[in-house]
C-alpha cells in the first residue's frame, strides 16, 4: 500500500531524497508521507490501551480470583473505575486544543505503562482499583482524543477510511494483548503478563515523543515533502474548520448524539469485558472462549475499514444505526445459543458491527461538529459515557453473582441499542459542517 502510494512510476521507494531547486540549494523531499508514521502511533496507541484493559480482562479474572478470593463483582469494580476518563476527558480535550496532541498523548501513555507496571504489587483489593484508575486517567488521551484530532489534520481529504484504518489497531490490540496475555500467564503467571504490558507502552511512549507533530506548519510541510500539495494556509483551514463549545451546547443534536453514543458504548463496558466469561458460564472450555473474543477483535479490523469507508457515503450517523443493529442481532443469538453453535453464529454477527463503532464514535463528532474544538466536544461527549463504564461492568457482576449468567444483562444490553440507534436518526445536523478539502491530498490505495 506504501509502495503505490509513495513511490510512483514503478521506482524502488526511498525513505527520503533531495532535489535541487533552480538556486542550486537542496531541498528534502519525502517518499513516506509522515502521517502514515502517526496513523501507526495512533493504532498502537489505543490498541496497547484497549486490548491490555478490556480485550484481555478475562483472560486475568480467574487468576485473580484464584490468588485473591475477589468476587465477580468486585473484580468489575475495577472496570467501572473508568468513570476517571470521563471525568478527566472535558480537561484533557480543552488542554489538547490548547497545548497539542503530542504532550498529551505521551503523558497519557506513560500513565497506562505505569497502571501495569505496579499491578505484580498488588496485595489488597484497592490496589486494584487505584492502578486500573491509573490506566484509566491515561485512556482519553490515548484513543479518541487523540485519534479524532490528529487524523483529520493529517488526512483531510480521506478522514471515514484512515478513521477506519487507525481505529482498526483497537482490534488488532485486542487479538493480539488477548493471546499475548494467554501465552504470558500460562508461561509465568499473571504478574509477568502486566509487566510485559506495560513495559510495551513505555516503549509506545518514546516512539510518540519523536513521531508526532500536529501544527497546521508541520503538517503542510510533509505534504509538500512527500508531494501532496497543501498550503500552510489550506492546513490551518482544515484544522480550524468547525463548531465552537458554545454554538455545539446550544444544538439539540449535541444532545441526542451525547445520548446516542453514551447508551452504545454499553458494548465496551458491559459486552467486550464479558465476553470470554458469558462463553464459559454456557459451557466453553477457557481456551475456545478466548479464541471467540480473538474472532471478534480479527473483525473488527475489516469491520472498521468498511464503516470508515461506508461513512464517507451515507455519513457516519447512519453507519453507527447499522453497526448498532448488528451488534444486537448478534447479542440476541448469544443469549439464546447457549452451548451450542449458536454462540458462534452470534459472535460473528456482533464482531460484523462492534468493530466499527470503534471508528464511527470519533467520526461523527469530527463530521458534525468539524475539528476546531473537536477536543472540547469530544471531551464533553465522553463525560457522558462515564455512565456505561460505572453502570455496566458492576450490574454486569452483581447479576452474574445473583444469577450464575450473563443472559439478562446481554438481553437489558438490546433494549440500550434500540434506544442509541433512535437517537442517532433523530440527531439531524442542521447543515453539514464538514470542511473543504484543500488541494493535492491524495487517497490512499
Amino acid at each position: 500500500m506504501l509502495s503505490s502510494l509513495d513511490a510512483p512510476h514503478g521506482r524502488r521507494p526511498h525513505t527520503t531524497r533531495k532535489e535541487h531547486t533552480t538556486n542550486g540549494t537542496a531541498a528534502r523531499t519525502d517518499r513516506v508521507y509522515h502521517g502514515w508514521h502517526i496513523a501507526w502511533v495512533m493504532a498502537l496507541s489505543a490498541g496497547f490501551s484497549i486490548g491490555m484493559a478490556q480485550y484481555a480482562f478475562g483472560v486475568f479474572a480467574e487468576p485473580l480470583e484464584t490468588e485473591f478470593g475477589w468476587t465477580r463483582a468486585q473484580l468489575n469494580g475495577g472496570l467501572s473505575i473508568a468513570f476517571v476518563s470521563g471525568l478527566l476527558a472535558p480537561f484533557l480535550g480543552r488542554l489538547l486544543d490548547r497545548v497539542g496532541t503530542r504532550p498529551i498523548l505521551v503523558a497519557s501513555l506513560l500513565l497506562v505503562a505505569a497502571g501495569f507496571l505496579l499491578r505484580p504489587l498488588m496485595s489488597q483489593l484497592w490496589h486494584w482499583y487505584l492502578f486500573n484508575a491509573l490506566v484509566y486517567t491515561g485512556y482519553p488521551g490515548t484513543t479518541l482524543l487523540a485519534q479524532g484530532k490528529l487524523v483529520g489534520i493529517w488526512f483531510p481529504k480521506t478522514t471515514g477510511r484512515m478513521i477506519g484504518l487507525v481505529t482498526s489497531g483497537n482490534n488488532f490490540g485486542g487479538l493480539t494483548m488477548t493471546y499475548l496475555a494467554v501465552f504470558l500467564v500460562a508461561a509465568g503467571g499473571w504478574r509477568w503478563a502486566y509487566t510485559g504490558f506495560g513495559l510495551l507502552v513505555a516503549a509506545l511512549a518514546v516512539a510518540a515523543a519523536f513521531l508526532v507533530r500536529d501544527s497546521a506548519e508541520d503538517v503542510a510541510r510533509a505534504m509538500a515533502r512527500a508531494g501532496r500539495a497543501a498550503p500552510t494556509a489550506a492546513a490551518a483551514r482544515v484544522a480550524g474548520a468547525g463548531l465552537t463549545v458554545h454554538r455545539a451546547l446550544r444544538m439539540p443534536t449535541f444532545y441526542l448524539i451525547a445520548l446516542g453514543l453514551t447508551a452504545a458504548s454499553f458494548t465496551y463496558s458491559t459486552v467486550l469485558t464479558q465476553l470470554i466469561l458469558h462463553l464459559r458460564a454456557e459451557g466453553f472450555a477457557e481456551s475456545t472462549a478466548g479464541y471467540a473474543l480473538m474472532l471478534v477483535a480479527a473483525m473488527g479490523i475489516g469491520s472498521k475499514l468498511a464503516f470508515g469507508r461506508l461513512s464517507e457515503a451515507i455519513t457516519a450517523r447512519y453507519a453507527i444505526i447499522i453497526s448498532l443493529a448488528l451488534q444486537a442481532g448478534g447479542l440476541a443469538l448469544m443469549i439464546v445459543g447457549g452451548g451450542s453453535a449458536v454462540q458462534w453464529v452470534g459472535v460473528f454477527v456482533f464482531g460484523l458491527g462492534f468493530g466499527g463503532l470503534g471508528a464511527l464514535i470519533v467520526l461523527v463528532v469530527s463530521e458534525v461538529f468539524g475539528l476546531k474544538a473537536f477536543g472540547a466536544i469530544m471531551g464533553l461527549i465522553s463525560l457522558a459515557m462515564i455512565v456505561p463504564q460505572i453502570v455496566g461492568p458492576l450490574l454486569a457482576g452483581t447479576l452474574y453473582d445473583s444469577t450464575g449468567s450473563y443472559r439478562l444483562i446481554f438481553t437489558i444490553v438490546l433494549g440500550i441499542f434500540a434506544f442509541a440507534a433512535l437517537c442517532m436518526l433523530a440527531a439531524r445536523p442542521p447543515r453539514p459542517t464538514q470542511p473543504p478539502t484543500p488541494a493535492g491530498e491524495h487517497c490512499p490505495e
